[in-house]
């Protein structure tokens, strides 16, 4: 599995991209780290809080290159025109993985992007609490990496359980994060992100190797429960038609009209 989700890192690139105050003659960046990425771009970040980017899920009012922005949607270099960030927010969620952490100080962006577990605790919450809002999320993001949290934020948290200790030396409950193991996490962790196609892949081929041919709706079934959770039943039968189309491709397996599969 990639240490980090492809869309995370293409945002980054193309926000930074489009976003760049080019007016400055300076250069973006990327760094990559053993455990990180850093992304930086000249110029404010225009929208002013990433909070409230990630809260309201529209898209910007203001661009700094619009005229650019809106061509790199148009040769599709960009999947959507806003709500990208917070797409990005989500990606993270998913693997149980810190937020992306903004500095927009220095009159520049400097995205940091962490590619692995910073704090277990913070991971099992997220496994145990699928339902918490990215705003709630945020702010646990920060217990775990030790930065202040408004007074407003710290009862919210507290009144809902999440945390405890005193200020400024709150972590994240044991109340909610001890009877989750390390193993459970992992299953957790599997069954929101899944495996990589491959593994898939291997499945329909040995289940064909087995059977023989096989009709698509039990191919759809051999899967089903195997994909992540975090797919709609529209969302897998597309995963699967994909998968399926893959193998094709290579001359690995074959179909007989639309609903019977073969190996070739």
């Amino acid at each position: 599995m990639d240490q980090y989700e492809p869309f995370v890192i293409r945002e980054a690139i193309n926000n930074c991209i489009a976003h760049q105050d080019y007016t400055k003659g300076g250069r973006i960046n990327v760094v990559e780290m053993e455990d990180q990425l850093i992304f930086t771009n000249l110029g404010s970040f225009i929208p002013g809080s990433v909070e409230k980017v990630v809260k309201e899920d529209s898209p910007e009012e203001h661009y700094r290159n619009r005229f650019l922005a809106t061509a790199m949607f148009n040769l599709k270099m960009v999947d959507t025109v806003g709500g990208g960030i917070r797409k990005m927010f989500n990606y993270q969620r998913e693997r149980f993985f810190p937020m992306p952490e903004y500095d927009l100080s220095e009159n520049k962006v400097k995205v940091t992007v962490i590619g692995k577990v910073l704090d277990m605790d913070f991971a099992r919450v997220l496994a145990r609490n699928p339902n918490l809002s990215l705003e709630q999320i945020i702010m646990l993001d920060k217990v775990q990496k030790r930065k202040p949290l408004a007074d407003e934020d710290i009862k919210y948290l507290k009144g809902l359980g999440l945390i405890e200790g005193r200020k400024p030396n709150y972590v994240i409950s044991a109340k909610v994060t001890a009877s989750l193991s390390n193993e459970e996490l992992k299953v957790h962790y599997i069954k929101q992100r899944g495996l990589d196609d491959e593994h898939y892949k291997k499945l329909i081929v040995e289940y064909l190797k087995k059977f023989g041919e096989s009709p698509r709706k039990n191919i759809d079934k051999l899967l089903r429960d195997k994909l992540p959770d975090i797919l709609t039943e529209s969302q897998k039968k597309n995963k699967v038609t994909n998968l399926l189309s893959a193998l094709r491709i290579k001359g690995i397996i074959r179909n007989k009209g639309y609903s019977k599969w073969f190996l070739v």
